[in-house]
């Protein structure tokens, strides 16, 4: 069973001023991509440490995407209008696939025709590597309601052809709302999100919330909670698991995965100010101590 842990130096904790930090506190994080350098937070600040990855990332095979080569055949012949870009990952992923088909120079005079929005940071950083900078990009937190919003207030989609890359799982609430403005719409699937083969992990910490040996949950994925919970269910133990979140303090990265906690009833204790995992621990650390007084919790566990 591998269950991750970090190994930040005792000076280097040091440097985090007392009452600030997770000291005494069995710190649970499901993240995947970056389990390693959430443990290293979490050990920063001086928490017990627990991370289990809950999502495995699978490529979609390129014989059952034929979405990836129609989308490369419209945006060579100028037939989009707005590529939306979801992720980092998706969009380094995408246009790999493309540059197997196309030069990459027929790529980037066709994307100089075509209005880019970046969900945030990351699909901007990875189109930037092409030498292409985003025409639009969507404020924190980053939500499909802040992809939405944000075209709204730039230009009206109606009568557009709007190409979305997708990631992990389909956003069917994305594509109505475009749809409902008059948008012709177009998802490119890249990846999506699956179990680990091996759940022991996740069932063992699942285990631990249960016999209230867990102080923090850190959620940092929407789709974290979809596995998790389809697991409590599988184990018939949906009830007490809420119950037992209740008992500890449930942290998310920001409101997409908040509000997929509401959706199965759990808390949300806390989020961040910025969407960012670095941002999370920090802040937690920092009210950690309140946070639990607030809720009644003793100052140490």
């Amino acid at each position: 069973m591998d269950l991750m842990a970090g190994s930040e130096s005792n000076e280097q904790r040091s440097t985090i001023p007392d009452g600030t930090n997770l000291q005494g506190l069995r710190v649970l994080s499901f993240e995947s991509r970056m389990a390693t350098e959430m443990a290293r937070l979490i050990e920063r600040y001086a928490g017990t440490v627990l991370v289990v990855p809950a999502l495995r990332e699978i490529p979609i095979p390129l014989r059952e995407n034929g979405a990836v080569y129609r989308f490369g055949v419209k945006l060579i012949l100028n037939q989009i209008d707005i590529l939306i870009l979801m992720t980092g990952v998706g969009t380094k992923a995408l246009f790999e696939i493309l540059q197997t088909r196309y030069p990459l120079a027929e790529i980037l005079e066709a994307l100089r025709k075509t209005i880019i929005v970046t969900r945030g940071p990351k699909p901007l950083a990875a189109l930037k590597t092409l030498g292409v900078e985003a025409n639009i990009t969507v404020p924190e937190p980053n939500t499909w309601q802040d992809v939405i919003a944000t075209l709204d207030y730039y230009r009206p989609v109606q009568g557009l052809k709007v190409v979305i890359q997708e990631y992990g799982m389909p956003n069917p609430d994305i594509i109505q709302d475009l749809t409902n403005r008059g948008a012709e719409v177009f998802p490119v699937p890249i990846y999506r999100w699956a179990l680990p083969e091996d759940t022991g992990p996740i069932k063992y910490a699942i285990v631990e919330i249960l016999d209230g040996k867990i102080d923090v949950l850190l959620i940092t994925n929407a789709a974290q909670i979809d596995h998790v919970m389809q697991l409590v269910k599988q184990e018939g133990k949906t009830e007490l698991f809420r119950e037992s979140c209740k008992k500890l303090i449930v942290a998310s990265i920001g409101p997409t995965a908040s509000e997929r906690l509401k959706h199965y009833d759990l808390p949300v204790d806390f989020e961040p100010s910025h969407p960012k995992m670095g941002v999370l621990v920090k802040e937690l650390g920092e009210q950690i101590h309140a946070l639990r007084r607030s809720m009644g919790f003793s100052s140490t566990p």
